[in-house]
């Protein structure tokens, strides 16, 4: 893609304004594979098909605490066989089986060939080195058939299939210590704003603390992402200069938060301004101000540095990419009744936070970017179109899951 140009006019839409961050992070959208151990393959998406390569179980088996026998012994019973060995889980090449006696056998541990049932501990009584069955037993009773779960060759996994732990459970079982995956888009965060301080300082007068660093790296990880770096800068565009060239040089992806408003003091767009960005508003609240940029080959993505602005334009216009990317299932909109009246802004598409209820949806919180503990308190967005200024309770409206 060229570099884009800055934009001046009137607000563009959110969908125009998404097509072109689309556009600009297609080539992210097709990710190589990479190996990585079995042990740090949970949440990442496979790149292939696997194929067991064993039968599984891999031996014969009890399936039982008990007694291994040959089924015609104890057909009629009560039948007292001699007990002529033990036979423990874990490593063992038993005997082969003698017709009419039993062999003492723990859960898991292999069948002595020519034993075909097994008789559960608790139907049996042992004296004098017998044992006496009361319950009769149909050859393949507790016995697990090697192969009997999945035989060697047999489709295991597809690709993109994103690893849980029951997953885990059988590469591990049939003796995959590696796996292939899909590679995770690498994106690195930068903050700007000489008011911001670490959280965990004491902030003086006219500084906050940086919430944005630590909620987009949060949002990265948790749509399929990997964090390559979360850094900051002041207000001077020497600094800003010095941590993007740090960002570009290890990521595919930059975004940025704050510097790109219209007033004094905006890092951002005066930095990129001269290598090409894109400016301008979109018709949304919140999350108006928007940039893309391209540096170094690097799409750069800048948001507003309002702590909602920023987090709402990240679920608007790179959730859905990242998750894209990584293979990650989509996040759908709903439906969801009001339960009470709202009013929007007039020619802007809100995203106003709301908590599901046992009715509906309910708006917690007003339209102001500063309210980031209402943020925390919704669990979805509610989408008001743009051509929209009210809406009644009852009236049904779109939200999306956060």
């Amino acid at each position: 893609m060229a570099h884009p140009q800055r934009h001046a006019g009137t607000a563009r839409s959110v969908e125009d304004h998404a097509a072109d961050v689309s556009d600009l992070l297609g080539p992210l959208l097709t990710r190589p594979s990479e190996t990585i151990r079995l042990g740090d393959a949970l949440g990442r998406v496979l790149s292939d098909d696997i194929s067991s390569p064993v039968d599984l179980p891999l031996f014969r088996n009890s399936q039982m605490d008990g007694f291994a026998v040959d089924a015609a012994s104890v057909r009629t019973v009560p039948a007292t066989l001699p007990i002529v060995a033990t036979v423990p889980a874990g490593p063992a090449e038993p005997a082969a089986h003698v017709p009419a006696t039993a062999v003492r056998i723990m859960t898991g541990a292999v069948m002595p060939d020519g034993a075909d049932a097994v008789v559960p501990v608790e139907d049996t009584e042992v004296s004098d080195g017998k044992v006496t069955v009361h319950r009769s037993r149909s050859a393949g009773e507790y016995v697990r058939e090697r192969g009997s779960d999945v035989r060697a060759g047999a489709l295991l996994l597809t690709s993109g299939t994103l690893l849980a732990p029951r997953h885990i459970s059988v590469l591990a079982a049939v003796g995959l210590a590696s796996v292939a995956v899909r590679t995770r888009p690498r994106v690195a965060i930068i903050t700007t704003g000489a008011e911001l301080v670490d959280a965990g300082t004491t902030p003086g007068p006219g500084q906050i603390f940086d919430s944005n660093g630590a909620a987009l790296a949060a949002s990265v990880r948790a749509n399929g992402a990997e964090v390559v770096i979360v850094d900051r800068s002041g207000d001077e565009p020497d600094t800003f200069r010095s941590v993007l060239r740090r960002a570009v040089a290890g990521a595919e992806l930059v975004i940025t938060s704050g510097g790109v408003s219209m007033g004094d003091y905006e890092v951002v767009k005066d930095v990129l301004t001269d290598l090409g960005a894109r400016f301008g508003r979109i018709a949304m609240q919140p999350g108006g101000p928007q940039g893309l940029a391209v540096v170094d080959g690097v799409p750069v993505l800048t948001f507003p540095g309002n702590p909602v602005s920023t987090l709402v334009s990240f679920e608007v216009f790179v959730r859905p990419l990242l998750r894209r990317a990584a293979g990650l299932p989509p996040v759908t909109a709903a439906e969801a009744v009001l339960d009470h009246d709202v009013t929007s802004v007039p020619g802007k598409r809100q995203f106003l936070r709301g908590r599901s209820t046992a009715s509906g949806v309910a708006v917690v919180s007003g339209p102001g970017s500063h309210l980031v503990a209402a943020l925390a308190w919704a669990d979805v967005l509610l989408d008001i179109p743009v051509e929209v200024t009210s809406l009644a309770a009852g009236d049904r409206v779109k939200v999306w899951p956060l």
